[in-house]
Formats: C-alpha cells, sequence, structure tokens
C-alpha cells in the first residue's frame, strides 16, 4: 500500500506543479485579463508555483527516505504520507487499502 500511496501522490504532485506552473504564465503573461493586478498576479504565481515544489519536497526529501524505517521514524513518515494523501481520498486512482 506504501508504494502504491507513494506513486499516487508523486504523480499528483507533479501535475499540480504542472497546472501551477502554467497557471503562472497565463495569468502573469495578460493579469487584466482575469481582472487582478499585475503586482499580485506575479505575487500568487510565485505562491502557486512555491507551494507545488515544497510539497513534493516534502514527500520526496523528508518522508520517502523514511518510509520502513524501525521505531518513530518510519510511523512518522507513514502518518506524513497519509496526511498528504488525505486530500485524494475521493481522487478516482487513490489506492484504498
Amino acid at each position: 500500500m506504501t508504494d502504491a500511496l507513494v506513486a499516487f501522490l508523486r504523480a499528483r504532485f507533479a501535475e499540480e506543479l504542472e497546472k501551477a506552473r502554467f497557471a503562472s504564465g497565463t495569468v502573469t503573461q495578460d493579469p487584466e485579463r482575469f481582472g487582478i493586478a499585475p503586482k499580485d498576479a506575479a505575487r500568487h504565481a510565485r505562491f502557486s508555483v512555491a507551494t507545488a515544489e515544497v510539497r513534493l519536497a516534502l514527500l520526496e526529501d523528508t518522508v520517502i527516505p523514511h518510509l520502513g524505517a524501525e521505531g518513530a521514524a518510519g510511523r512518522t513518515a507513514e502518518y506524513q504520507l497519509r496526511l498528504l494523501a488525505a486530500p485524494y481520498v475521493e481522487h478516482n486512482g487513490y489506492p484504498h487499502d
């Protein structure tokens, strides 16, 4: 289950990063079209991309390396993995137990 959940989250987070980058480029190129001030569009674009990058980094750098470890580190990593996956429980591809 853990391997399937890791693969699922990697795909979702990569997808979200790609969407954030695309949306950021679209909005910052013509913010008036969306009724947004250029300064606000740029700020929101940076925030959206950074949020997606951080979630992916959290998964790759702090959760995955500790999955399967003995003791508290392994339990904490699995708990973090499940917390990161929680918003996706209703997603069609979610790997249910």
